[in-house]
């Protein structure tokens, strides 16, 4: 355990500091290392949380570093009836020269006011938001998986905590994170995906919460997610909630599109689809290496065409946990098709391959995403 700067220091807010209370019984090392040989996703925690109150009356308030444990709540607690809650995804990762760093973590700060502020919930300063994982990190690097494609998964999320029964926002929250050691998303690394075409359900419409981290836009998406597996795919995919004809995103990624010509499209941020940090970094790294690209709609049908004509090469989809994730078969009640030759194409894995090398500290850093712990 490599405990925070100090037991208790002043945060970026004047009025703030940080406590720190050690886990009293931390995992063994060699039971921690036996956990990382192959941690999966989402299922293997570390000793500690970082957790900050929020109340109307306090503002923000009573931040820690503490032992990851059970919480306490009231069964009458807005949350669990009125579904005020948000979170983030972000990763630390072990660097080449041995540094740890997180990746654009500024961007998920910036997400996660947007998301509250769409939820009617307080926003979380950028500064505390950074203090609380980087000190999280600090704390628990031991457990970053030294492992190929390993990294310490971290979910930052905020929910309503105020006991009551009536249809307004909350005046008390609670912010917390967690730590998770992971390996590789999806089993088989670059292997291809095949996704379902939902026919029935759609994830987010206008001057909803597409565009929003919360909770309930992915219990929106499991039922979807449900049919897609029982079509024999891994994923699904949504079309647009008006004309039920544009593709908009995964249940949990963005989608992009590699064309003949060495272009790129990807749908455009219209308030239904979430604005993925991964899918902006690859925008810009693709626009670096004079990659034409473009933010447009895409139709399903014409995916189909594009398909099966050659004019479109190779398909992915793309977010923190997956990072790149090649689409090889798309299915639809009348038929699936294939991209390509559904298997993972050039492009995919070279931008795949340049957005890692530059998180793992592998390659130049030009825009300054590399957050370093050391």
């Amino acid at each position: 355990m490599h405990p925070p700067l100090s037991q208790a220091s002043s945060s970026p807010d004047a009025s703030m500091t940080f406590s720190f209370e050690p886990c009293g019984d931390p995992v063994a090392a060699n039971e921690r290392a036996q956990r990382l040989i192959d941690p999966g996703f989402g299922r293997v925690f570390t000793d500690h949380m970082a957790m900050i109150r929020f109340s109307d009356a306090k503002g923000w308030h009573d931040a820690r570093i503490t032992t990851r444990a059970p919480i306490m709540m009231d069964p009458a607690s807005s949350v669990l009836h009125y579904a005020q809650e948000i979170f983030e995804g972000m990763k630390a990762y072990r660097l080449a020269d041995g540094g740890t760093a997180l990746f654009r973590p500024e961007a998920n700060a910036r997400r996660f006011q947007d998301s509250a502020r769409r939820m009617a919930m307080p926003e979380l300063p950028e500064s505390l938001f950074l203090e609380s994982v980087e000190r999280l990190v600090r704390t628990d690097q031991d457990w970053i998986p030294d492992s190929d494609g390993g990294a310490l998964y971290l979910r930052p999320f905020m929910f309503a905590s105020e006991v009551f029964l009536g249809v307004k926002p909350s005046a008390e929250y609670l912010y917390m994170v967690l730590a998770s050691s992971v390996g590789a998303y999806f089993k088989g690394g670059a292997s291809a995906v095949s996704i379902w075409v939902s026919q029935h359900y759609t994830r987010a419409a206008q001057g909803g919460t597409g565009a929003a981290k919360c909770g309930g836009n992915y219990a929106a998406s499991l039922l979807a997610q449900k049919e897609a597996i029982s079509q024999g795919c891994d994923q699904v995919v949504f079309l647009d909630a008006v004309e039920r004809r544009w593709v908009e995103e995964l249940g949990g990624m963005n989608v992009f599109f590699v064309f003949e010509d060495g272009s790129l499209s990807t749908p455009a941020l219209t308030g239904t689809i979430l604005p993925g940090i991964t899918r902006d970094s690859i925008l810009t790294l693709a626009r670096a290496q004079g990659i034409t690209v473009r933010e447009e709609p895409y139709a399903i049908d014409q995916w189909r065409a594009d398909a099966a004509s050659g004019k479109l090469v190779e398909a992915f989809a793309c977010g923190t946990a997956a990072v790149v994730t090649p689409i090889g078969t798309v299915a639809l009640p009348e038929g699936r098709f294939t991209i390509g030759g559904g298997e993972p194409g050039a492009m995919t894995l070279r931008i795949r391959d340049s957005l890692v090398a530059i998180q793992r500290g592998l390659a130049p850093d030009a825009n300054g995403w590399v957050h370093r712990l050391d």
